[in-house]
């Protein structure tokens, strides 16, 4: 990691490349070929755009086998039209099987959406954040600077999945294929994923009845 910090970091990264490439053809003959031929990845992957959580590094995966989308701070708006072109993509035509929205520790968005200084236009991206820090402030009497981190990301995951569960594609794909979704937290400081445990309040009859679109 040393090496990249002083030198030109994009030669670095394309000689890095190259040394893949080359490593990868030798071997597993076949991997590029079939790459090519087409994409059939199980999972759909919506991050946060941190450089610390590559999803297929950190999941032991390889190209192929995750579709991503990553913004700032993993945000789901139900009216993002970025996020919902991805989604229906994944979910209604290439196929996967779990969708998953991933938060993560020490999450920068998190952390300026605690604060109140202003930004910039990031400002606005992060409001649905700062509506959730809204609905948590009067529990959080004694509780310390980066608990408050910790709380706000995963609450913001919870958020995504429940944006996710009332997607009409995702509600479609689950009624018909038993597409899972999943709200994941990764921890930076020891490099595992835990699954957080979201309540279905509304049940999929309710959500197929409220949010399907035939």
């Amino acid at each position: 990691m040393g090496s990249i910090e002083t030198e030109d970091a994009l030669a670095h990264a394309l000689a890095q490349n190259r040394a893949w490439a080359h490593h990868t053809a030798s071997s597993q003959p076949a991997f590029f070929s079939t790459l090519s031929a087409g994409q059939h990845p199980p999972i759909l992957w919506l991050g946060c755009s941190d450089s610390r959580v590559p999803e297929t590094t950190i999941t032991g995966l390889q190209p192929g086998q995750i579709f991503v989308h990553r913004n700032i701070a993993n945000i789901l708006p139900p009216t993002d039209l970025n996020s919902a072109a991805v989604i229906e993509y994944a979910v209604a035509h290439v196929g996967v099987q779990h969708v998953v929205v991933c938060g993560h520790t020490s999450c920068g968005g998190c952390i300026a959406a605690l604060g109140n200084d202003r930004i910039g236009v990031i400002d606005a991206w992060l409001l649905p954040l700062r509506k959730l820090r809204a609905g948590m402030v009067k529990g959080w009497e004694g509780v310390g600077k980066e608990e408050r981190v910790q709380r706000l990301v995963e609450a913001n995951v919870k958020a995504g999945v429940r944006t996710l569960r009332e997607n009409p594609n995702v509600v479609k794909a689950v009624a018909e294929r038993g597409v899972k979704v999943h709200g994941l937290v990764y921890d930076i400081k020891t490099g595992m994923l835990s699954e957080l445990d979201v309540e279905d309040e509304d049940g999929e009859g309710v959500r197929r009845e409220a949010f399907a679109v035939q």
